[in-house]
């Protein structure tokens, strides 16, 4: 039976934050999701750390930030894919790694501070799949955040897992996240719809044969179809889809230019 999240815990514990990027191309990947998803690319500048860069939504300084992007790091060149990860809040990053562990869990990246943003770790459920974790520095003057169906933002978050039953039992009991319902896709199993807070925030199954444990994520667009042609004429690669899902949007699993998977969400029209 799943447990219910700790009472010790905020309300921010469990919640996605950030999405980021890591690609061998920073420069051809920024002009592809800005011409794709609709973002803006900032670099900022982080002293003693490589250039980063913010995919943002809208104008002025202080807009929304939905994700960021890096140059591989030379002590992982050549050793992962280009990839999407994602980033979820926690109240507390080294008890979090203590509990990740004593579930099965690894950590593939030991705590430690990044000045002026926060404390992360990057850690692996049982079966693999990676996520980041941190703790951010709070803000004076935090940006507004879009809605979790705006253009833009992420709009669903996916893992296809070792095991679908077994993964959502640990992150309910890292993160507190419970089961909304379950739908029953045939011969693919079982695909349960986890809420953060009481909103459903995304699915999990168990993974087809062919795919490692990983979690993916889902852009929103306003009009898939448009969006499915500027993947074609940036250089990436529809792997699936257009697709309908229950409510009545429409979905696209692809890759960028550089190979990294990522899949996008919008309506039809």
């Amino acid at each position: 039976m799943l447990q219910t999240a700790s009472q010790s815990r905020s309300t921010t514990h469990g919640k996605f934050i950030w999405c980021e990027l890591m690609t061998p191309d920073t420069t051809a990947s920024g002009a592809f999701y800005s011409s794709v998803v609709g973002w803006k690319v900032k670099e900022i500048g982080m002293p003693d750390l490589p250039a980063y860069f913010l995919f943002e939504m809208g104008e002025g300084d202080n807009c929304p930030g939905i994700g960021g992007m890096m140059n591989f790091p030379p002590e992982l060149e050549g050793k992962l894919p280009p990839n999407w990860t994602g980033y979820v809040a926690v109240d507390d990053v080294d008890e979090t790694c203590k509990e990740v562990t004593s579930l099965g869990g690894h950590v593939q990246r030991a705590p430690e501070d990044i000045p002026g943003i926060g404390r992360f770790a990057v850690i692996a459920d049982p079966h693999g799949a990676v996520l980041c974790i941190m703790k951010p520095v709070p803000m004076e003057t935090p940006p507004t955040e879009l809605g979790p169906q705006d253009p833009g933002n992420v709009g669903w978050h996916e893992l296809y897992a070792g095991n679908g039953e077994e993964a959502l039992d640990f992150y309910n009991k890292i993160f507190g996240w419970t089961l909304d319902h379950a739908m029953d896709m045939g011969p693919m199993g079982k695909y349960n719809i986890f809420a953060y807070n009481g909103q459903a925030i995304g699915g999990m199954m168990t993974r087809p044969q062919d795919m490692p444990p990983c979690w993916v994520y889902y852009f929103n667009v306003p009009l898939i179809d448009t969006a499915i042609e500027r993947v074609k004429a940036g250089g990436g690669q529809i792997l699936n889809g257009p697709m309908e899902v229950p409510g009545g949007a429409w979905i696209i699993q692809a890759t960028d230019p550089q190979g990294a998977f990522f899949c996008l969400v919008g309506a039809r029209g």
